[in-house]
């Protein structure tokens, strides 16, 4: 693994004096990698406080181009770059604020075909896709190779997240066996929510590979932001699930404080 430097340890000061972090745990996130998809409003979010925090590799998959609509919420984007490749512009914006991070760009968007590949590739994943069928192919990726990954998704003013830790919790799987309804390009957003839910999902990949803190497990996050109302809801693995062929029942709706 490679070692902290002096230019490490000056440019991550502040946060190398977090309680339960320790130079420790800044080397192991600068040996880290770590899948985005997408980097939209949520994953764009997730990306940036990633490479502030020096994760060392970042592999960054989303296929298309910007659109002016686009540009309410995807701080990784510019004006400029409007009818330009979003993975190219986020990749830019990341090495210019951490350049000692490593940028990778895949221009497509996770599918059951691509996944796999993408997913060998890196130590944890972050799934930040819109789409139903982009999660669970990036869930069913993650826990085949026993990968950590962080499900973070927001609509309007809610949001909420998930932990999928594999033989550890239940999966995407096990709560969405098959995608929800009709998916629309277009829904309502506000850049805060989604950067709010992102940056949450960015504190929760640190904590799992930088080794410290307690991690969201077997719990699901929810919160509306309309009011600032949280709550944790208890999940548990799903018998039969066809991800993770995991035991005892279901989705119980209970508080924890």
């Amino acid at each position: 693994m490679l070692p902290l430097d002096d230019f490490d340890r000056s440019r991550y000061d502040w946060q190398l004096a977090v309680t339960g972090f320790s130079e420790e745990g800044q080397r192991r996130l600068k040996n880290a990698s770590v899948l985005v998809s997408r980097i939209g409003g949520v994953g764009g979010m997730v990306a940036l406080q990633l490479a502030a925090a020096g994760v060392g590799r970042l592999v960054l998959a989303h296929g298309g181009n910007l659109r002016t609509d686009d540009l309410n919420r995807q701080i990784l984007m510019s004006d400029a770059g409007i009818g330009c490749s979003r993975v190219e512009q986020a990749a830019a914006r990341l090495r210019a604020i951490n350049p000692n991070v490593v940028v990778e760009t895949a221009a497509e968007n996770m599918s059951a075909a691509n996944a796999p590949r993408l997913v060998a590739t890196v130590d944890a994943v972050a799934s930040c896709a819109p789409r139903f069928e982009e999660r669970l192919a990036m869930n069913a990726a993650a826990v085949v190779q026993g990968k950590p990954m962080v499900d973070a998704a927001m609509y309007d003013m809610d949001l909420q997240l998930l932990i999928v830790r594999p033989g550890r919790t239940a999966c995407l799987a096990c709560l969405f066996p098959e995608p929800p309804g009709a998916w629309k390009r277009k829904f309502p957003v506000f850049g805060a929510v989604a950067a709010t839910v992102g940056c949450m999902a960015a504190m929760e990949l640190i904590k799992i590979l930088a080794g410290f803190g307690e991690p969201l497990e077997n719990q699901m996050l929810v919160g509306d932001m309309t009011n600032l109302g949280f709550r944790k809801v208890r999940i548990r693995r799903r018998p039969h699930c066809s991800v993770c062929q995991s035991s005892p029942p279901s989705l119980r709706q209970d508080e924890v404080r």
